[in-house]
């Protein structure tokens, strides 16, 4: 309407020319020159009056194009802005506050677990405070992938950032999980290449970090999701890659043969080695000595590069101190003392496997906006979990973290369904979001916090700086270390 007023208004005025000008020869009745004269002269007054009117139209209509364009660009322009702070507003903190809840778990078991062996690693079967730490964050990175690939513009790039993410992650934890760092009172660095560590925490994080993230990626339908059943099909190459892991797990815990075999330990007074010969020559073993995880670590990976402090050293048949370290017993079996990576390949295969779920919980939240629906859709797969794990445990699938076990899988995968929703209702339903501020600090800086506390290297730093001689510490001060 904007646009055409100045024609209709443009109109009227011509009409009305034209009015006056036929009343006028009415009336006067003049000769043919002065006609034609005034004809002219009319004309000449008319084309003037058009082409100023024109003119003068045309400008506004530019005008107030302009300014309507100014207007969209304003709005489009504070829109946007409008919902960049809407998204940091509706930022969930429960993923902070879950992730910090987890990284204070680990300092806690790292620090305290020496003290207080309830809440320590178990030495073999069973579930402690300390077991349920890598699934949790294996869990949280699963969500947290689920809303960083919400919207993709291109799959390509986005595959290429997930694989330099994963490298970057890799590359850590082979600084400083792969001995190269060196224990809390040794101010010594670097690694013997032959002996490095290829595996630990930070890279089953890459490694289920990849995958979770390709497939997230690529193998995502486009259905719309409107129930629980939409939402599975919509996803259910995810879920086909999630049960093809667990088979292929399965089939190889429980399908491999395992031979004898040796290891080396050197002996402390002299350069020799001793010789420790293992008996298994069984299948379907889940015992430290026999099982297939361990195998395929020792076949693909060497003996050599894999965990020198095993956690099986803690079991009743292995020390005096049981379920702390300690001196062999007289009849301590030649196992014992092997190395045994505790985030070895095969384990590292169902690892993938509790991200996948962490996934799928991201998922209810990007698709269900009603909290009473997300939470519905949360408490349903995580009863069944707790409920499938712990009739598998009671079967004979015993709970086992160092195999990473089927069992241990669903429980621990279930254990963090439910602190999830447990904190996505105080925090983000709630609105406790005071009581957990440190958590939520805690968690947006989780990876240098790892770094710094639970790979010793802060205490590392600290103890560099000493008085004499090295011994003389801050730590020695305070009562830390030998």
């Amino acid at each position: 309407m904007g646009i055409y007023e100045p024609i209709k208004n443009y109109d009227e005025n011509e009409n009305d020319n034209e009015q006056a000008k036929l009343d006028s020869s009415r009336m006067l009745k003049p000769t043919a020159a002065a006609t034609v004269e005034d004809d002219v002269e009319m004309a000449l007054q008319i084309s003037q009056s058009r082409s100023g009117t024109v003119f003068n139209e045309a400008s506004a209509t530019e005008r107030r194009r302009a300014n309507k364009i100014d207007e969209c660009s304003l709005s489009s322009t504070t829109s946007r802005h409008k919902s960049q702070s809407q998204d940091q507003c509706q930022r969930l903190v429960t993923l902070d506050v879950f992730r910090g809840l987890t990284v204070a778990l680990m300092i806690l078991v790292d620090d305290a677990g020496g003290i207080l062996p309830a809440i320590n690693h178990s030495p073999w079967n069973g579930l402690t405070l300390a077991d349920i730490v890598m699934p949790f964050f294996l869990f949280i990175v699963g969500v947290s992938l689920a809303l960083t690939y919400k919207k993709l513009s291109c799959r390509v790039d986005a595959s290429r950032k997930a694989i330099f993410r994963s490298l970057k992650l890799l590359t850590l934890g082979l600084l400083f999980q792969g001995g190269f760092f060196h224990r809390i009172n040794d101010l010594t660095f670097g690694v013997d290449i032959k002996q490095i560590r290829w595996l630990g925490i930070l890279q089953r994080i890459a490694v289920a970090y990849l995958l979770t993230a390709l497939c997230e990626i690529w193998l995502k339908g486009d259905r719309t999701v409107n129930s629980g059943s939409s939402l599975l099909k919509k996803y259910q190459y995810q879920w086909a890659v999630a049960f093809f892991l667990t088979s292929f797990y399965l089939c190889l815990l429980y399908g491999l043969y395992v031979p004898d075999w040796q290891y080396r330990i050197p002996m402390e007074p002299s350069s020799a080695s001793k010789i420790f010969s293992v008996k298994c020559g069984v299948r379907a073993d889940t015992g430290p000595a026999c099982n297939a995880v361990g195998m395929i670590d020792r076949k693909i990976l060497g003996i050599q590069h894999l965990y020198r402090r095993p956690i099986y050293a803690r079991m009743q048949e292995c020390s005096i101190n049981s379920p702390d370290y300690g001196p062999l017993p007289p009849d301590a079996p030649s196992w014992c003392q092997a190395p045994f990576d505790p985030e070895g390949l095969l384990s590292s295969v169902m690892a993938i496997v509790t991200c996948l779920v962490g996934l799928h919980y991201g998922h209810i939240i990007i698709h269900f906006k009603d909290q009473r629906v997300r939470i519905l859709h949360w408490m349903i797969p995580t009863s069944c979990l707790i409920v499938l794990g712990l009739t598998l445990d009671v079967f004979g699938m015993h709970i086992n973290k160092v195999l990473y076990t089927f069992s241990y899988t669903c429980v621990t995968a279930g254990a963090a369904g439910i602190l999830f929703t447990g904190i996505y209702l105080m925090v983000d339903v709630w609105g406790y979001s005071r009581m957990t501020m440190v958590m939520e600090w805690m968690g947006r800086h989780a990876l240098m916090i790892y770094i710094l506390a639970a790979c010793n290297i802060l205490p590392i730093i600290l103890q560099g700086f000493y008085w004499g001689q090295p011994q003389n510490n801050i730590f020695k001060l305070i009562g830390v270390g030998s």
